[in-house]
């Protein structure tokens, strides 16, 4: 397939491509802008096969990942919240020897080059490079790492194919306009925030780029009329909604929000309606570049509490139901990933029968629309990102004060849910609350971290020995909570 950025720009050259606070660049301008960033940065990356790019949401870092996709190489996409840590276990994954970061970005890595942002834009071009003609859609094009419920973060291998079935199945699930804008606050090292930008080369649709989320600032953009789209998690949704003025509707222009990361309330739907604004909800994971599932805002109300039904590619089927036909979500669509980089083993071993089995447990009602029972590793969502509690406890784990402890998630209003711990001490060894935050901190992404440690003698176990963390959120009660 012809290389999207060069076709775009030769499609629609005029056409809005993205906008970051009061720089807008047209499909043109953005496509010599990251020719001449791919011309640079070829200085250094020669004969790299793979680049990691580790950026906030702001112009440069877009039209890096942009540059390195031009370059011929795969991006690797490094959350940049996370502790050094964890960074430096994705690069030796990756093979990773030349790391582009965020100016302001000020971690030391292990055994990289770190090149900030503005050391490339300052590099004199010698050879300006020829972009590469085709975009194969077998080709990995780009890499996440997405936790699991145990042992290491896994780099997801996301090829040009899911990418483009990804924006076609959201193409034709929420429509599109040709003077369509999404707005981008989601992080675009995370598949939420790429998969606009990749859907933006294939549309031919303009992105109005945002660095973090300030309620304020997004409700007046989405007041304007500037943007048609933005993809939301429950927290900011609920939040966008509270600050939204009594009996005040977003602009006509406006027309879609794409809520992903979990189900939202009946209440905020009303709300949410009453305001004017269409609430689609969907379901996706990074190994499905982005959502699959999607319950439409016709249906949102009459299915409160559904993830919808699969999108045009996608089949879906609930596999070793119970006598309540509840079982293992499991799906099959060409927006799955090819694999997990370095575990062949572990890619294939989620596979049963050619289907993808997502890890969630859940049951299809009788006009096919899912129903999300839970992740079968207890994954919290908090703030749209996703927190498992085996990470958590084995970095703990490794304090010699610690004799045991377990994570589980409770409600959180900001947040959506947050992870708390229960902790046993050995004998006559202890921890403040404060000790423990600042280890986590330094060991963790802050949002990993747990908002309260709690003190118990005895966990809640299975015949087998097995903790059981669905009792251990009652357990608040009884349990001591730690100074």
């Amino acid at each position: 397939m012809d290389n999207w950025l060069i076709k775009r720009a030769q499609l629609t050259p005029n056409r809005l491509a993205v906008q970051y606070q009061e720089t807008k660049l047209t499909f043109l301008q953005m496509k010599n802008n990251v020719l001449k960033l791919a011309s640079q940065l070829a200085y250094y990356a020669k004969t790299e096969e793979r680049v990691a790019v580790i950026t906030s949401n702001n112009l440069q870092g877009y039209l890096m990942i942009l540059a390195v996709q031009q370059l011929g190489k795969t991006v690797v996409l490094i959350n940049r919240r996370l502790a050094a840590r964890e960074i430096n276990f994705q690069l030796q994954d990756a093979a990773i020897n030349l790391v582009v970061q965020d100016d302001d970005f000020n971690l030391e890595l292990e055994k990289v080059q770190q090149l900030p942002f503005a050391k490339i834009v300052d590099t004199s071009v010698v050879n300006t490079i020829t972009p590469v003609t085709d975009f194969n859609l077998t080709g990995v094009t780009s890499i996440m790492y997405t936790s699991g419920t145990t042992g290491n973060p896994k780099g997801v291998m996301q090829t040009f194919g899911n990418h483009f079935y990804s924006a076609i199945g959201s193409a034709l699930n929420l429509g599109l306009m040709p003077n369509d804008v999404w707005l981008a606050v989601v992080p675009i090292f995370h598949i939420s925030g790429l998969s606009i930008m990749m859907r933006s080369l294939i549309y031919g649709m303009g992105v109005r780029l945002v660095e973090k989320f300030d309620v304020k600032r997004i409700n007046d953009i989405l007041l304007s009329g500037d943007v048609t789209t933005i993809s939301v998690v429950p927290m900011m949704l609920t939040r966008l909604l509270a600050a939204l003025p009594v009996n005040t509707q977003y602009h006509p222009n406006f027309r879609t929000m794409l809520l992903g990361g979990g189900p939202t309330d009946l209440m905020t739907l009303q709300k949410a309606t009453h305001s004017g604004i269409e609430v689609v909800q969907s379901y996706g994971m990074t190994e499905t570049a982005s959502q699959v599932i999607a319950l439409d805002a016709a249906n949102a109300q009459r299915k409160i509490g559904s993830a919808g039904q699969p999108l045009l590619p996608v089949s879906l089927r609930i596999a070793h139901p119970d006598d309540k036909q509840h079982g293992r979500i499991q799906i099959k669509s060409p927006t799955l990933a090819v694999g997990y980089l370095n575990q062949p083993e572990k890619y294939a071993d989620s596979f049963e029968d050619g289907w993808f089995d997502t890890g969630d447990m859940g049951w299809i009602d009788d006009e096919g629309f899912l129903y999300i029972d839970g992740r079968e590793g207890d994954m919290i969502s908090s703030g749209g990102e996703n927190v498992f509690p085996d990470e958590i406890e084995s970095t703990y784990a490794t304090l010699t004060e610690i004799a045991q402890i377990a994570v589980v998630g409770v409600p959180d209003e900001k947040w959506g849910a947050v992870p708390i711990a229960f902790i046993t001490f050995k004998d006559n060894k202890y921890l403040s609350q404060q000790d423990l935050r600042d280890f986590g901190r330094e060991m963790l992404a802050h949002y990993k971290v747990p908002a309260k440690f709690y003190q118990l003698d005895e966990f809640p176990r299975t015949a087998s020995g097995k903790v059981q963390r669905h009792k251990l959120v009652d357990a608040t009660t009884y349990a001591t909570l730690i100074n």
